[in-house]
């Protein structure tokens, strides 16, 4: 597969992830295990459907089941510490720290081989996240000393896991993108008891409910985790990187389309900056293809 077509497909996860915040206050009140078991349940069943109609199921039985255990542990495991970062510490600066892993993807990409990792792309990194940085922090005026330690230090563990699980998702480019089935139906399973340890069942409320629930099965929660681990494995990874990082612009422009967020002056300023990110490393990619065909 082309770099660039790879990129583009992996571009789509970060479109679809703009509608998770709008899907998961359709789906309230259940709660967010009972949620993961629901959608990674939905996405996996779908993903298994698209398996015996593609590739057949003898392509899951070539796979290591070491290569199966790294999956299920980055997904379970990012979304088991991001919803309890949440619970201790609700506030806009967790999910400034939660949103550190797209600059710590193209920090990581420098150490895979065959990467080159340019100043450019850190910049735009950096750029992009103060964009970002300036939607999530007017979200919520709380005061930083009111915020438990540990709930911010379990937001840094959630971004470092999922950078971690991206970046070496690419040392895995051998492995079809079938595996990500596999992840999704174990990383439902672990939610069950995760759930009836921790959580009161309280099932989605009516017809919306439901299809917001469906909805993030079938996107957010389901089909983008296959782009997503296109993108990284094929595609060119410091942009997706800073790409990412419109994912927080896009989520609050859905949830004003659905009034359900005022729109702000500051989104302006914000859309400017991750653009201009993302313009940075878009350009720094360019520049290092040319030297190499050079």
């Amino acid at each position: 597969m082309m770099r660039q077509k790879a990129t583009v497909i992996g571009f789509s996860a970060i479109l679809m992830w703009a509608l998770l915040a709008l899907m998961t206050i359709g789906s309230t009140p259940v709660p967010p295990f009972l949620l993961n078991a629901l959608c990674f349940g939905i996405g996996g069943t779908i993903g298994l459907i698209w398996i015996g109609l593609g590739a057949g199921f003898g392509v899951l039985r070539q796979i290591p089941w070491k290569v199966y255990a790294f999956g299920t542990i980055g997904l379970f495991g990012y979304h088991a510490l991001y919803f309890t970062a949440f619970r201790i510490a609700p506030f806009a600066e967790t999910g400034l720290i939660a949103y550190l892993w797209p600059l710590f993807i193209v920090l990581f990409s420098g150490f895979l081989p065959g990467e080159r990792l340019r100043t450019m792309h850190v910049i735009g990194a950096l750029v992009a996240f103060a964009g970002a940085g300036l939607i999530v922090m007017s979200r919520d005026s709380a005061s930083a000393a009111s915020i438990p330690a540990l709930g911010l230090a379990l937001a840094f563990l959630c971004a470092l896991a999922w950078a971690a699980y991206s970046v070496l998702s690419r040392r895995l480019g051998h492995v079809p993108t079938e595996s990500v089935v596999v992840y999704c139906l174990l990383t439902a399973a672990l939610s069950i008891p995760t759930h009836l340890a921790l959580e009161e069942t309280q099932w989605p409320q009516g017809t919306l409910g439901w299809l917001s629930v469906a909805g993030l099965g079938l996107g957010p929660v389901g089909a983008a985790f296959f782009t997503w681990d296109i993108g990284m494995k094929k595609g060119d990874i410091q942009l997706l990187g800073v790409a990412s990082y419109a994912a927080p612009l896009l989520s609050t422009l859905a949830l004003i389309a659905a009034g359900l967020a005022e729109a702000k002056p500051v989104l302006l300023l914000a859309a400017l900056l991750v653009t201009l990110g993302a313009a940075l490393a878009a350009r720094a990619s360019l520049t290092s293809k040319l030297r190499h065909a050079d």
